[in-house]
């Protein structure tokens, strides 16, 4: 990752313009062609650097509902199991804890249905139990992780 690298990552954590060609609006601001921006982020997302580029969606905002859930997973297949959860559609994000509940993730999906159907994917897919916690409240903690070296 180079100095470029890092400014995009930077840059790109702070906003990202809805317009008609935010690329374009983002690499001017860096100085660079929209082209060469559009490459670093899929070069970034494919070598595994990012390991994610798009929206957060507030499911409750839109009248869905998001779910914390976790889940006790054997050290030994954590990486499989992360994979799975990852590949459903409904997990927002996924965080390993030190915690014998050491695979946390938040589900967004459009109702309280569509809540219980992915914890019984997640559960069919994995073989584990899906501790779910309701939200009682919200807090909005703003993490910005700089590129910096």
């Amino acid at each position: 990752m180079d100095a470029q690298d890092r400014l995009v990552i930077d840059t790109l954590q702070d906003s990202f313009p809805v317009c008609e060609r935010p690329f374009l609006a983002v690499a001017q601001q860096l100085g660079m062609s929209e082209d060469e921006l559009i490459a670093r982020v899929d070069r970034l997302l494919a070598d595994g650097t990012l390991t994610r580029f798009g929206p957060l969606f507030n499911a409750d905002r839109l009248g869905g509902e998001n779910t914390l859930c976790a889940m006790q997973v054997p050290r030994a297949t954590f990486a499989g199991v992360a994979a799975r959860v990852n590949a459903l559609p409904a997990v927002a994000h996924n965080y390993e804890r030190e915690h014998a509940l050491n695979m946390w993730f938040v589900l967004a999906t459009e109702s309280a249905d569509a809540t219980a159907q992915a914890i019984g994917e997640v559960e069919q897919a994995t073989g584990l139990p899906v501790h779910a916690f309701a939200k009682e409240r919200e807090y909005f903690v703003r993490l910005k992780l700089s590129a910096a070296p």
